[in-house]
Protein backbone atom coordinates (compact mmCIF):
# COMPACT_ATOMS: atom_id res chain seq x y z
CA UNK A 1 0.00 0.00 0.00
CA UNK A 2 1.06 3.68 -0.48
CA UNK A 3 1.32 6.29 1.41
CA UNK A 4 1.59 10.29 0.88
CA UNK A 5 5.00 11.66 1.35
CA UNK A 6 3.84 14.99 2.26
CA UNK A 7 6.97 15.53 5.06
CA UNK A 8 9.56 16.23 2.15
CA UNK A 9 7.99 19.32 2.18
CA UNK A 10 9.81 19.88 5.63
CA UNK A 11 12.57 18.55 4.24
CA UNK A 12 12.61 20.59 1.39
CA UNK A 13 12.56 23.43 3.35
CA UNK A 14 15.35 21.98 5.78
CA UNK A 15 17.64 21.94 2.87
CA UNK A 16 16.99 25.57 0.93
CA UNK A 17 17.91 26.60 4.28
CA UNK A 18 21.37 25.02 4.48
CA UNK A 19 21.85 25.64 0.79
CA UNK A 20 22.55 21.82 -0.31
CA UNK A 21 20.04 22.28 -3.15
CA UNK A 22 21.09 23.94 -6.46
CA UNK A 23 18.62 25.93 -7.72
CA UNK A 24 17.36 26.98 -11.29
CA UNK A 25 15.31 30.09 -12.74
CA UNK A 26 11.95 29.74 -10.89
CA UNK A 27 10.38 31.19 -14.85
CA UNK A 28 8.41 27.95 -16.40
CA UNK A 29 10.21 27.06 -19.49
CA UNK A 30 8.00 26.99 -22.36
CA UNK A 31 7.28 23.04 -22.98
CA UNK A 32 4.18 21.70 -24.06
CA UNK A 33 1.76 20.13 -21.34
CA UNK A 34 2.20 16.81 -20.06
CA UNK A 35 -0.79 14.45 -20.22
CA UNK A 36 -1.06 12.88 -16.79
CA UNK A 37 -3.41 10.15 -16.01
CA UNK A 38 -6.01 12.27 -14.22
CA UNK A 39 -6.44 14.56 -17.33
CA UNK A 40 -5.29 17.19 -15.48
CA UNK A 41 -2.56 19.49 -17.74
CA UNK A 42 0.78 19.49 -15.99
CA UNK A 43 4.07 21.40 -17.27
CA UNK A 44 7.44 20.91 -16.37
CA UNK A 45 9.19 23.57 -14.31
CA UNK A 46 12.30 22.85 -13.33
CA UNK A 47 15.00 19.98 -11.74
CA UNK A 48 17.25 20.35 -8.77
CA UNK A 49 19.85 17.55 -7.37
CA UNK A 50 21.36 18.02 -3.95
CA UNK A 51 23.11 15.43 -1.68
CA UNK A 52 21.16 15.05 1.70
CA UNK A 53 21.28 12.44 3.97
CA UNK A 54 19.68 9.69 2.08
CA UNK A 55 22.34 9.94 -0.71
CA UNK A 56 22.08 11.94 -4.01
CA UNK A 57 18.36 13.30 -5.05
CA UNK A 58 16.87 14.54 -7.94
CA UNK A 59 13.94 16.75 -7.78
CA UNK A 60 11.91 16.72 -11.02
CA UNK A 61 9.00 20.08 -10.40
CA UNK A 62 5.91 20.25 -11.86
CA UNK A 63 3.16 23.11 -12.58
CA UNK A 64 -0.50 21.75 -12.41
CA UNK A 65 -3.10 24.77 -12.34
CA UNK A 66 -5.62 22.74 -11.73
CA UNK A 67 -4.26 20.95 -8.44
CA UNK A 68 -6.38 22.56 -5.49
CA UNK A 69 -9.51 21.01 -7.58
CA UNK A 70 -8.36 17.78 -8.43
CA UNK A 71 -6.98 17.71 -4.59
CA UNK A 72 -10.89 18.13 -4.02
CA UNK A 73 -12.24 15.65 -6.54
CA UNK A 74 -9.64 12.91 -6.78
CA UNK A 75 -9.04 9.84 -4.51
CA UNK A 76 -4.83 9.77 -3.26
CA UNK A 77 -4.49 6.94 -5.48
CA UNK A 78 -5.15 9.21 -8.54
CA UNK A 79 -2.90 11.82 -7.42
CA UNK A 80 -0.17 9.73 -7.03
CA UNK A 81 -1.10 7.68 -10.28
CA UNK A 82 0.13 11.08 -11.79
CA UNK A 83 3.50 11.77 -9.68
CA UNK A 84 4.34 7.92 -10.56
CA UNK A 85 3.65 8.58 -14.45
CA UNK A 86 5.59 11.35 -14.25
CA UNK A 87 8.39 9.80 -12.76
CA UNK A 88 8.20 6.75 -14.69
CA UNK A 89 7.70 8.64 -18.32
CA UNK A 90 9.34 12.46 -17.43
CA UNK A 91 12.07 11.87 -14.79
CA UNK A 92 13.91 8.69 -15.56
CA UNK A 93 14.48 9.10 -19.12
CA UNK A 94 16.15 12.57 -18.34
CA UNK A 95 18.57 11.39 -15.20
CA UNK A 96 22.09 11.53 -16.40
CA UNK A 97 25.22 11.14 -14.66
CA UNK A 98 25.20 9.46 -11.14
CA UNK A 99 21.66 7.16 -10.69
CA UNK A 100 20.17 9.12 -7.70
CA UNK A 101 19.50 6.94 -4.86
CA UNK A 102 16.28 8.94 -5.08
CA UNK A 103 13.61 11.31 -6.95
CA UNK A 104 11.46 13.45 -5.93
CA UNK A 105 8.52 14.09 -7.75
CA UNK A 106 6.67 17.74 -6.84
CA UNK A 107 3.29 19.37 -8.15
CA UNK A 108 2.02 22.87 -7.20
CA UNK A 109 -0.31 24.75 -8.52
CA UNK A 110 1.55 27.62 -9.64
CA UNK A 111 5.30 28.02 -10.17
CA UNK A 112 7.41 28.91 -6.68
CA UNK A 113 10.66 29.10 -5.53
CA UNK A 114 11.96 25.63 -4.34
CA UNK A 115 11.40 25.29 -0.45
CA UNK A 116 8.71 28.16 -0.23
CA UNK A 117 6.42 28.10 2.37
CA UNK A 118 3.70 30.12 1.08
CA UNK A 119 0.08 29.42 2.47
CA UNK A 120 -1.82 30.21 -0.67
CA UNK A 121 0.13 27.87 -3.03
CA UNK A 122 -0.73 24.18 -3.29
CA UNK A 123 1.43 21.48 -3.21
CA UNK A 124 2.14 17.56 -3.20
CA UNK A 125 5.32 15.87 -3.40
CA UNK A 126 6.30 12.04 -3.32
CA UNK A 127 9.64 10.29 -3.32
CA UNK A 128 10.45 7.31 -5.66
CA UNK A 129 14.01 5.26 -5.84
CA UNK A 130 14.92 4.60 -9.33
CA UNK A 131 14.68 0.67 -10.05
CA UNK A 132 15.49 0.03 -13.91
CA UNK A 133 13.29 1.49 -15.98
CA UNK A 134 10.71 2.26 -13.36
CA UNK A 135 10.12 4.07 -9.93
CA UNK A 136 9.30 2.21 -6.92
CA UNK A 137 7.34 4.24 -4.34
CA UNK A 138 9.43 5.30 -1.47
CA UNK A 139 8.68 6.02 2.26
CA UNK A 140 10.40 8.81 4.13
Amino acid sequence: MRYPAFTTALICTVLNGTGLAAQADIVPKTLAPITVPSGQPVQFFESLLDRPAMGLTARFRFVAPQLPQKLADLGYEQLEADMAYLCDTYALPRLAGPVPSMIVISMSDRAVEFASTEADVTQVFEAYRPSGDICEWEAF
